[in-house]
């Protein structure tokens, strides 16, 4: 049966918001959570972009049950990997073993800040494996050294080191990601109900590992308001991923979807309160072989009454389809 799991989205509420978010998710039900790690919102609509990793702290105290996970972090730019090991050693020691890493090759809109450029994709791709290999050093336990093309890390350890260490969870968007994460991955997360992504995981060494998905819905009573909240903050979202990842900042991508309009949105995005609608939206990853689906709820203001509805309606619904 596959599991139901919950967004903190950061580019839309502030910490202590996402963190009150999280605690009403799990006592709707939801079986995991996941959140974004992002230095800036999508567009200025979204208006927010605090410290995920900070979040997760703080989430880890005030939940009990809920499982965690990063969707996605990028253990390559903002961050070096000796770093990424030790703050997902942190969390799932403060979590008591709820936290999956999940990592991928980043975006420039995040990554940009330090400064550094923003290589093409077979780049990104190296420093993330070369990244996942240093953090699966560190969690083995012991000093590490590596003199490698892209990082350098001199006697590292971690000392506070969890049993078990956290999986790791590898974004994917074609051929060489499903490569990648079959080899190096516990675990395979996509943003899109595709089964060719799946299969290719599979094939790399990823056969019965959990297949983790993410859509994003906009529920309302007012079907109206719903597409309306939908375009004003996920009109972004029509892109893919590989457009994504390459625009450089807000601007960009508000550039991009100047001319998408509500309607547009709402051929992706389930809008209203219709439950088959969003079950029907649900069902493509579950046939596509997805074990997770984590829903992403636009707008901070409409929190409160999606998990309300969410639990006395939809996900009894969506335990359903088996």
């Amino acid at each position: 049966m596959a599991h139901y799991g919950y967004t903190m989205l950061c580019e839309q509420a502030g910490p202590r918001q996402l963190v009150e978010d999280l605690v009403r998710a799990e006592r709707a039900g939801f079986d995991f959570s996941v959140i974004s790690d992002h230095y800036f919102p999508w567009i200025d609509e979204q208006g927010h972009s605090p410290y995920a990793w900070s979040v997760l702290g703080a989430a880890a105290q005030a939940t009990e049950r809920i499982g965690l996970m990063t969707y996605v972090t990028c253990p390559t730019f903002r961050y070096h990997p000796a770093v990424v090991a030790q703050k997902a050693a942190t969390v799932q020691l403060l979590s008591q073993g709820r936290f999956t890493l999940g990592v991928g090759a980043g975006e420039n809109l995040n990554e940009h800040v330090i400064g550094q450029g923003w290589p093409p994709v077979n780049v990104r791709h190296e420093r993330l494996e070369e990244a996942l290999l240093i953090i699966h050093a560190l969690f083995r336990g012991g000093y590490v050294n590596h003199h490698g093309t892209h990082y350098r890390v001199d006697s590292a350890k971690l000392w506070d080191l969890p049993d078990p260490v956290p999986p790791i969870a590898v974004a994917v968007s074609g051929r060489q990601s499903c490569e990648l994460a079959g080899r190096l991955g516990d675990a395979v997360v996509a943003t899109e109900a595709d089964r060719s992504l799946i299969e290719m995981f599979d094939d790399a060494g990823g056969a019965g590992k959990p297949r983790i998905g993410q859509l994003p819905v906009s529920y309302d009573p007012d079907p109206e308001r719903a597409r309306e909240r939908a375009h004003r903050y996920f009109r972004w979202f029509g892109g893919g991923w590989k457009v994504m990842s390459e625009l450089p900042g807000t601007a960009a991508f508000a550039a991009a979807s100047q001319f998408t309009r509500p309607e547009d949105v709402a051929e992706t995005i389930p809008c209203g309160n219709d439950v088959q609608l969003f079950v029907d939206r649900v069902k493509p990853y579950v046939d596509a072989g997805f074990t997770h689906v984590a829903l992403v709820q636009a707008g901070a203001d409409a929190q409160e009454a999606f998990t309300e509805w969410a639990e006395a309606e939809l996900l009894p619904a969506l335990r359903g389809l088996g």
